[in-house]
């Protein structure tokens, strides 16, 4: 069917949710079919800022301006705030107690079923509020966190990547595939490649100011160069490796949009993002023996169990793992065989 996709780790199918998709199933299954209808979750009310709030916001604002956070940390921070100092406006916001916050938070999880990755949003937040705004001790405001869930990054085959980057017409589309999956970056540090961090003559790329605030450098393919200066040819970019149609910094929706037609158009795994190139780099690597310790300093990672994730996407096959069964008829000398 199409949009039909099988998650090997999970074990299921799943299809695109359509009211014609819909029909089809249940065309093909008849009485068989299990409907489950699971009910939407209340969403997060819309919080009007009081004077007040707004004071604090623009309080902690300054601080993460002053600190050196990034553009999209403040925003998410600021965003999760209000919620909380809606929820605690009648209070001293120095006097609430660790056990009062982890009250809020268990209101929104049981209420409104926010996720783990919001709820850890959330945490971090107060968090930052409390420790950098107000100066209140780090071991007091030691809040609950949920226990990180272990789930495999997604990978397409080499089959799927080759399909999806080189699906792109347009020179300037298929350069910014090619080199996400070629270097392993993430949507946001290729938007911020300048030309001069092509270094050619030295077979790397530098990366500036990448997640965590680290420079890396990560690798440069041949391939990838002989593609980027057949675009640089015909775009002519003047600082920005990639730039709008009106010059300046290239956009992650556009990137996306970019991504989305080319999956579209080769029926690859329509769940997969412009990041599953990331992981397909790192597993890719990882699968033809490059050491760890390489491709830990391409993606950028702080240790080296962030990057052991990829081992655990890599499959188990007779391809990948020697069997000891293999190995005990190869060094032992069976009764059947004796009697021969």
């Amino acid at each position: 069917m199409n949009t039909s996709f099988y998650h090997y780790h999970q074990k299921l199918w799943s299809i695109v949710n359509t009211s014609e998709n819909i029909k089809k199933v249940e065309l093909l299954f008849g009485e068989k079919l299990q409907k489950q209808t699971l009910k939407a979750p209340a969403t997060l009310p819309k919080v009007e800022i009081s004077e007040a709030i707004q004071m604090e916001l623009d309080r902690n604002h300054q601080k993460m301006i002053l600190k050196g956070f990034s553009n999209s940390t403040i925003r998410n921070y600021q965003s999760s705030l209000i919620q909380f100092f809606k929820y605690f406006e009648a209070e001293p916001y120095r006097e609430i107690t660790k056990e009062q916050i982890e009250g809020f938070l268990y209101f929104l999880i049981s209420k409104f079923k926010i996720s783990e990755q919001k709820q850890n949003q959330l945490v971090s937040a107060i968090k930052c509020y409390y420790e950098h705004t107000l100066g209140m001790p780090r071991e007091y405001y030691d809040i609950t966190r949920p226990k990180k869930s272990k789930n495999l990054p997604n990978v397409l085959s080499e089959d799927e990547v080759r399909d999806i980057i080189n699906f792109p017409s347009n020179t300037k589309h298929k350069a910014i595939l090619h080199t996400i999956y070629g270097a392993g970056l993430r949507v946001g540090e290729l938007i911020r490649l300048r030309v001069n961090d092509i270094r050619s003559a030295d077979g790397y790329i530098f990366v500036k100011d990448a997640k965590g605030k680290k420079d890396r450098h990560t690798v440069l393919s041949p391939l990838l160069l002989q593609l980027l200066r057949v675009y640089f040819k015909e775009y002519r970019p003047s600082y920005w490796l990639f730039e709008g149609k009106e010059g300046g910094q290239y956009t992650a929706q556009s990137v996306q949009r970019i991504y989305r037609r080319a999956v579209k158009g080769t029926n690859s795994n329509p769940w997969s993002t412009p990041h599953t190139l990331r992981h397909s780099f790192a597993t890719h690597l990882m699968r033809r023996g490059v050491n760890i310790r390489y491709i830990q300093s391409a993606l950028g990672h702080s240790s080296t169990k962030t990057t052991e994730v990829y081992t655990r996407v890599l499959g188990i096959s007779n391809k990948t793992l020697k069997s000891p069964l293999d190995t005990l008829y190869e060094t032992t000398i069976f009764e059947k065989d004796k009697t021969k």
